[in-house]
């Protein structure tokens, strides 16, 4: 899809701020009403807008704090990671899951309230997880930046 210079403001605008009405957004982008609606629906028809959500303080909710989880599998066949992928979806306690090429397999972004609640998840739930061999943790300590934007080209 090609985007230009009008898209891209519209994206910057709406990720810093999602509640904007469309026009505050067409005021901030230099365009009418109509035009800017009309940018903003094909934006999400065409898929480059994917929804729009709050978020939320972790600190307030009593989930602030993260561990890194690297996984390593006993087999990395189609089937054995596609039963982990499958499982990994349903721990509300892991908030992103990535696989890796390297010298693990996947990666886990767990948030929870404690040390305490993430040993038992580690233990209950991780460990638990089809086809996982073995874990290694990384405690985050300092939030230094955590953006949930995406580079707008």
């Amino acid at each position: 899809m090609e985007m230009d210079r009008i898209d891209r403001r519209i994206l910057a605008e709406l990720q810093a701020d999602g509640r904007l009405s469309i026009v505050e957004l067409a005021r901030r982008v230099h365009l009418t009403k109509t035009p800017c609606a009309e940018r903003v629906r094909r934006l999400e028809r065409e898929g480059v807008i994917a929804g729009y959500q709050a978020r939320l303080n972790p600190k307030v909710l009593g989930a602030d704090h993260v561990a890194f989880v690297q996984v390593s599998m006993k087999s990395t066949t189609e089937e054995d990671l596609d039963r982990f992928n499958k499982a990994v979806r349903h721990l509300p306690e892991v908030q992103s899951c990535h696989m890796i090429a390297g010298g693990f397999d996947y990666l886990l972004k767990v948030r929870t309230a404690d040390i305490t609640q993430y040993r038992h998840v580690l233990g209950e739930k991780i460990s638990q997880l089809p086809g996982v061999q073995q874990t290694h943790t990384y405690v985050v300590m300092e939030n230094v930046k955590d953006e949930t934007t995406v580079p707008v080209p």
